[in-house]
C-alpha cells in the first residue's frame, strides 16, 4: 500500500491497517490519530510532526524512524521498535511504550509525562531534558542513558537499571527509585528531594553538590560515592554503607544516619548540626574539622586533632538491656506491645520500640538512645512491665546515689554534668512512672502472663561500649527451680539488691559515667 493509498482510506474513515509495510516512507506531517497500526513496518519512515496520537502501534517496526515534532499522545507503543529512532520534542505524553524497544533513541526534550515505560530497553538512549513527570519506568533498561536536565519529578525507577547513566541536574524530586542500579551513575548537582533510594546501589556514583534534602536513603550502597557538597539535609541514612565516599562539605544538618559505615570515608568540612554522632562506624575516617553551626554557616568549626575522630564519633548506641530468662510467645509479645503503647502515651522518650531477640530459651530486650544521659530515666521506664521493677528501679536509684556520693574530685566538669543530667532525667522519669502506674489505662498483664513474672537481668552499655549491671535475679539461669516469684516477695528483693550493689566497684561506675559521650561540643 503507497502513501497515498493510505490517506485516501483513511480519509474515507477507514482505520484498520495493522501489518502495513511503509518502511522508508514519507509520512512528515500526516494525520493517523487513532489508527490501527499494530505490528506495522515504519522502519527509517520519517514520521516528523505526524499526529498518531492514540494510534495503536502495538509491536510496530519504527527503528531509525524520524518522530521528531510527531504527536503521539496517549498512543499503544507496548513492544515497539524504536531503537535509533529521531524522537527529538515527540509527544508521547500518557503513551503506553511498556516493553518499548529505544536503544541509543533520541529523545532529547521529548514530552514522556504519565507515559508508561516499565520493562523498555533505554539502554544509551539521550533524553537529555526530557520530560518524564510521573512517568512508570519501573524495571526500565537506562544503562548508560543520558538524561542530563530530564525532569522525573515523581516519576517510577523502581528496580531500574540507571548503571553508568548521566543524570546530572536532572530533576528527580520525590521519584521511587528503591532497588533501582545507580552503579557509576552521574548524579552531579541532581534534585533528588524526598525521593525515595532506600536500598538503592550507588557504588562509585557522583552526586557531587546533589539535591538530597529529606530523601530515604535507608540501606543505601554508597561505598565510594562521591558526596561532596551534597546537601544531605534531613535524609535517612540509617544503616547505609558509606565505604570510602567522600562528604567532604557536604551538608548533613538533622540528617538520621544511626547504624551506617563510614569506614575510610572523608568528612572534612561537613554540616553535622543535630546530627547523631553515635551508632556510627569510622574506622580510617579522614576528618580534619567540622561545622556545627545551625546553618553551617562556619560559625561553629570543632577541630579533630589526630586520634579525634574517635572521640568525636562512637560506633555504640547507648543501650538498656533486659534479659528475660524465657523465650518469647505470640501472647506475651501482643502484650509486651500494648504495654509499651500505652507507656510510651505518657514518657515520650520510650516511643521508639526495642529491638528483640529470641532463642529457645532467652528473650532479650535492647532499647537504644541517643544519648548516655537517658540510660538511666530509659532503664527505670522500661522495666515497669516485669514483675522484677521494683527491685530494679530500687537498684538504679541506689546506683545514682552512689555515683553521686563520689563524684567530687573524682569526675572532671563534664562527666560531673554528665551525672547532674542523668540524675535529672531519672528524677523525671520516677515522677512519670507514679503517674504511669495509677493510670486506668495501663494494662496490669504482669498479673495475668507468666512472661512477665520470669526472673529478668538488666545491663546498660554506654557509648563507648562499656557496661555495667543493673540487675540480675537470683533465680535467673535455673531453669530448674519451678517457683513462682512475686513482685513484692522482700527476701528476694534484698537478696538480689545487696548480692548486685554489694558486687559494684564504684570505680567500674566511675568509669561508666566517664565513657559518656559528649555530645555539646
Amino acid at each position: 500500500m503507497t502513501v497515498e493509498e493510505l490517506l485516501k482510506k483513511y480519509a474515507a474513515g477507514e482505520r484498520n491497517f495493522a501489518g502495513i509495510n511503509l518502511t522508508e516512507a514519507n509520512l512528515s506531517g500526516v494525520n493517523l490519530s487513532g489508527a490501527n497500526l499494530k505490528g506495522a513496518n515504519l522502519s527509517v519512515a520519517n514520521l516528523s510532526g505526524a499526529n498518531l496520537s492514540k494510534t495503536d502501534l502495538t509491536g510496530a517496526k519504527l527503528n531509525i524512524a524520524r518522530l521528531s515534532g510527531a504527536h503521539l499522545g496517549g498512543a499503544n507503543l507496548t513492544d515497539a521498535d524504536l531503537n535509533v529512532a529521531y524522537l527529538v520534542r515527540v509527544d508521547l505524553k500518557r503513551a503506553n511504550l511498556t516493553g518499548a524497544k529505544l536503544i541509543r533513541a533520541e529523545l532529547i526534550r521529548a514530552e514522556l509525562s504519565g507515559a508508561n515505560l516499565s520493562g523498555a530497553n533505554l539502554s544509551g538512549a539521550t533524553l537529555t531534558e526530557a520530560t518524564l513527570r510521573g512517568a512508570n519506568l519501573s524495571g526500565a533498561n537506562l544503562r548508560g542513558a543520558h538524561l542530563s536536565g530530564a525532569y522525573l519529578t515523581e516519576a517510577n525507577l523502581e528496580q531500574a537499571n540507571l548503571q553508568g547513566a548521566d543524570l546530572s541536574r536532572a530533576d528527580l524530586s520525590s521519584a521511587d527509585l528503591r532497588g533501582t542500579e545507580l552503579r557509576q551513575a552521574n548524579l552531579t548537582q541532581a534534585i533528588l528531594s524526598g525521593a525515595d533510594l532506600s536500598g538503592v546501589n550507588l557504588r562509585w556514583a557522583i552526586l557531587s553538590g546533589c539535591n538530597l534534602r529529606w530523601a530515604d536513603l535507608s540501606e543505601a550502597k554508597l561505598s565510594g560515592a562521591d558526596l561532596s557538597r551534597a546537601d544531605l539535609c534531613h535524609a535517612n541514612l540509617l544503616n547505609a554503607s558509606l565505604v570510602h565516599a567522600d562528604l567532604s562539605n557536604a551538608y548533613l544538618i538533622r540528617a538520621d544516619w544511626i547504624g551506617a559505615d563510614l569506614t575510610g570515608a572523608t568528612l572534612t568540612g561537613a554540616k553535622l548540626h543535630a546530627a547523631s554522632r553515635l551508632g556510627i562506624k569510622t574506622e580510617g575516617m579522614t576528618c580534619k574539622w567540622v561545622d556545627l553551626s545551625p546553618n553551617g554557616d562556619h560559625s561553629q568549626i570543632y577541630w579533630l586533632n589526630s586520634g579525634g575522630t574517635n572521640e568525636f564519633f562512637h560506633e555504640t548506641l547507648p543501650t538498656v538491656r533486659i534479659v528475660i530468662d524465657s523465650p518469647l510467645d505470640q501472647g506475651a509479645h501482643f502484650a509486651l506491645a500494648a504495654t509499651y503503647y500505652q507507656i510510651a502515651q505518657q514518657y515520650p522518650t520510650l516511643s521508639q520500640p526495642p529491638t528483640i531477640e529470641v532463642s529457645s530459651r532467652r528473650t532479650v530486650l535492647a532499647f537504644k538512645m541517643d544519648s548516655d544521659d537517658k540510660l538511666f530515666a530509659t532503664a527505670y521506664v522500661a522495666i515497669i512491665p516485669f514483675n522484677d521493677a521494683a527491685t530494679t528501679q530500687k537498684n538504679l536509684i541506689a546506683l545514682m546515689k552512689m555515683i553521686q556520693s563520689h563524684d567530687a574530685g573524682k569526675l572532671n566538669v563534664k562527666e560531673s554534668k554528665h551525672v547532674q543530667l542523668s540524675s535529672k532525667d531519672l528524677n523525671q522519669a520516677i515522677s512519670k512512672v507514679d503517674q504511669i502506674k495509677i493510670s486506668s489505662s495501663f494494662p496490669r498483664i504482669g498479673e495475668s502472663i507468666n512472661f512477665f513474672q520470669i526472673p529478668t537481668q538488666m545491663i546498660l552499655i554506654n557509648s563507648s561500649d562499656q557496661k555495667i549491671s543493673v540487675y540480675h535475679h537470683p533465680a535467673f539461669g535455673k531453669r530448674q527451680l519451678k517457683k513462682k516469684y512475686a513482685p513484692n516477695n522482700a527476701t528476694t528483693a534484698k537478696l538480689a539488691e545487696n548480692t548486685k550493689l554489694g558486687q559494684a566497684n564504684i570505680s567500674s561506675i566511675l568509669d561508666f559515667i566517664k565513657g559518656f559521650h559528649n555530645i555539646d561540643v
